[in-house]
């Protein structure tokens, strides 16, 4: 089953959840592995998108010229 698209602002929300809660000691151990798989998946998601923007804009600028 594929996941939902998540937004940027959904992803980063996210992850700053996360990092807060393992930041607090707030993750019982037998789940640290699922929240680190979790961030790197929500930081690949940022990263794309980020990406994405930037050949964006890039393209636009060129368009421009």
């Amino acid at each position: 089953m594929k996941e939902k698209e998540i937004s940027y602002t959904e992803a980063f929300e996210e992850l700053k959840e996360i990092a807060s809660r393992l930041e607090s000691d707030e993750v019982a151990v037998d789940d640290l592995t699922e929240k680190m798989k979790r961030a790197t998946y929500l930081m690949k998601v940022c990263k794309d998108k980020l990406r994405k923007i930037e050949e964006d804009v890039n393209k636009t600028i060129e368009n421009l010229s």
